[in-house]
């Protein structure tokens, strides 16, 4: 009798986990980082507008920009202790498109940054590969960096 409900339990925990009704266990290491609040990259990349945190919890594709949208970088992230500084740039080739910085005034157990344009330049994007980059520093110490795959406006 027992046998079977160890084995009825261990049947509903893993489903449960498969289809994401309570979030997987994490391995030790995780565990140790995420009690430590080390910082934690959540979302990051490129797409046509101004996301929002909702937005980004839903996790469905972001359009990618052409040559005739919008095109706004985004980082979002979890974690962050007062006097963090988050950076996001949104680059041409190696040309610096847009770029906005936030240092932290209190601690935020997440952070969405953006960085682009709203508009669309006179007669589109020129040809090229842009991308995303992030940087975040603690204690003036780089934490994380990141850059997205480079990708073309068609």
């Amino acid at each position: 009798m027992l046998t079977r409900a160890l084995f009825a339990s261990v049947l509903i925990v893993g489903l449960a986990v498969v289809f994401e009704l309570v979030p997987p266990m994490l391995d030790e290491t995780a565990a140790e980082s995420s009690a430590q609040g080390d910082v934690k990259l959540i979302a990051f990349g490129v797409t046509v507008h101004e996301v929002t945190a909702e937005e980004l919890e839903k996790s469905t594709p972001l359009p990618v920009p052409r040559f005739n949208t919008p095109a706004m970088a985004y980082v979002w992230v979890a974690n962050l202790k007062k006097g963090d500084v988050v950076k996001i740039a949104l680059k041409g080739g190696e040309a610096i498109v847009a770029r906005n910085e936030a240092t932290l005034e209190a601690d935020t157990p997440t952070f969405l940054l953006l960085a682009g344009k709203r508009g669309v330049p006179p007669g589109g994007w020129p040809e090229g590969t842009y991308n995303a980059e992030t940087e975040i520093l603690r204690d003036g110490k780089l934490v994380i960096t990141e850059t997205t795959k480079p990708m073309v406006f068609e």
